[in-house]
């Protein structure tokens, strides 16, 4: 079956962004040039890419996460801007962000995993 294995996203600022998610979500970063890096858990993994010329429209990622209102604190700690706050879903509760670049995620914790 397919999934979702890799999210890439378009970045003015690689370094910054390594830091932001790195802060907030304790991720490690492989870069390959100065334009990208990439999280390598070999699991879904996510690439920065801050070569312009090979930016497309951005994706929703959304990060399961195992306390929702401790990333809240930390995303916002580390620079993001919340855009929704945390709200219910059939699987869960989640809320969305916005990262130093602008890009929106979300985070969730599903039903029965901290709910």
């Amino acid at each position: 079956m397919a999934r979702l294995n890799y999210v890439e996203l378009p970045v003015r600022n690689v370094p910054g962004q390594k830091e932001f998610y790195e802060a907030t979500f304790g991720w490690s970063f492989s870069d390959f040039g100065p334009d990208y890096a990439s999280t390598m858990t070999g699991d879904v993994d996510m690439g920065l890419n801050g070569d312009a010329a090979q930016w497309t429209a951005q994706m929703l990622p959304v990060i399961q996460v195992d306390d929702l209102e401790e990333t809240l604190a930390r995303v916002q700690a580390a620079g993001g801007v919340v855009t929704l706050p945390i709200f219910a879903f059939p699987g869960g509760r989640r809320f969305h962000f916005r990262d130093p670049h602008g890009h929106e995620l979300a985070a969730m914790v599903a039903y029965g995993e901290g709910v």
